[in-house]
């Protein structure tokens, strides 16, 4: 090769340049060594070396040459062969993961992503983006817990599209997650009540401006004004007995954290539940939790605080009270509700409401029903069905119209 095609490192150039005012007289080799920043024993190595080879001794010996610890052609092969075979979507990381885990085929994730572009079975890249400052992590573990419904196709071809309501402690990124066909507000009781019994009850919950998590404009009824809430959903309502703050996110990039969350676990689950052969709700939600808890041992970080901000969970019993449903009702003059198509019959008790009277019908997570009037619990009987009203007939008015003329 010669001299002007021998490919020089910046630092290797400036030797060069320090050896040519050494020999010059311009530099004594003390001086050189504490340039090259050097001890003075390596550069007498290194000018040695220069006597002897000119510049072909200031370059690395392995330079254009293949590296002595590579992976055998055989080995990163096979690596492409399984790669095409089984994870021809997945990424770098997590396909270097499941090469190792599922077939023993151990090589780094950065050796595949450099073998898969070379095959030309992976092209990364990321659009431009916006520039938004990072806000700070809060510092207590539980302080902060973002929510979030990701609709997805988890199941890929395999069944309907649903989705998976997330929560991400803001302070650490521990997750938690719970599948639902759609994004309701009994999906979100589920999770919160999943999250509540695991760690406790949270001081604030971060959540988008679905109608889930806060209604539209609207005045307050009698009751959201009695008791200070103001116009709440049913979630808005549980949160607000609970004593947790419900704070809106204006933007997805407001809640980054679970948005982010969001991304692994549409890249990660998808796959991971296409590799268990799990292609239905019951089954998949029984596998999330440990999958989640894995993710949660490789990414969830120390809070800043060691204080853990929840709340001790209540009961089984109030948790079924306060995570439910509840409905405006009027008692009619023979103490009855409807709801639903079904008959209620207030029982003579003390502290009865007056006919007229709004109460609250609740609907528990078992379907059982419970009638309340001022926070307090009422005694009824479910009658039979109501009877739909009859329709009532038209009947065109005599001597109106052009044709009473």
């Amino acid at each position: 090769m010669a001299e002007g095609e021998l490919r020089m490192s910046d630092k290797e150039r400036r030797r060069e340049a320090l050896m040519h005012q050494v020999d010059e007289g311009v530099l004594s080799l003390v001086e050189a060594s504490e340039r090259m920043r050097v001890s003075y024993r390596q550069a007498k190595r290194i000018r040695s070396r220069w006597k002897k080879a000119g510049v072909y001794g200031l370059v690395h010996g392995l330079r254009d040459r293949p590296s002595n610890r590579r992976l055998d052609g055989d080995k990163i092969a096979q690596a492409l062969e399984l790669y095409r075979c089984h994870y021809s979507d997945f990424g770098p990381t997590l396909a270097s993961e499941k090469l190792a885990e599922r077939h023993e085929v151990f090589i780094h994730r950065e050796t595949l992503r450099r073998a898969l572009h070379r095959a030309h079975l992976w092209v990364s890249g990321r659009a431009a983006r916006k520039h938004r400052r990072r806000r700070a992590r809060r510092e207590c573990f539980g302080e902060l817990v973002q929510m979030d419904g990701s609709h997805h196709g988890w199941f890929e071809d395999r069944a309907e599209k649903c989705c998976v309501m997330v929560m991400t402690d803001d302070a650490t990124g521990r997750a938690l997650g719970y599948i639902s066909p759609q994004e309701t507000t009994r999906a979100a009781f589920w999770a919160l009540r999943l999250w509540i019994e695991r760690y406790g009850v949270p001081a604030g919950i971060y959540a988008d401006k679905k109608t889930v998590f806060f209604p539209p404009p609207r005045p307050a009824t009698t009751q959201e004004k009695r008791s200070g809430s103001g116009p709440v959903t049913d979630f808005g309502r549980a949160c607000h007995r609970l004593g947790i703050e419900l704070i809106p996110a204006h933007s997805p990039q407001a809640k980054g954290r679970v948005e982010r969350k969001n991304g692994l676990l549409q890249d990660r689950l998808v796959k991971e539940l296409r590799l268990q052969g799990i292609s239905d709700l019951r089954r998949a939600n029984v596998f999330l939790p440990g999958f989640i808890e894995g993710l949660n041992k490789r990414f969830a970080v120390a809070p800043v605080s060691a204080v853990d901000a929840h709340r001790k969970a209540p009961s089984p019993e109030v948790l079924n009270e306060v995570l439910c449903e509840e409905y405006a009702r009027k008692v009619q003059n023979d103490y009855t509700l409807a709801f639903e198509g079904q008959c209620l019959q207030l029982e003579p008790q003390v502290g009865l409401p007056p006919p007229r009277t709004s109460v609250s019908v609740r609907r528990r997570f078992d379907g059982t029903l419970a009638v309340v009037y001022h926070d307090q619990p009422l005694r009824f009987t479910q009658g039979p069905t109501t009877r739909p009203r009859p329709v009532a007939m038209h009947r065109p008015r005599m001597g109106c119209g052009n044709d009473a003329l």
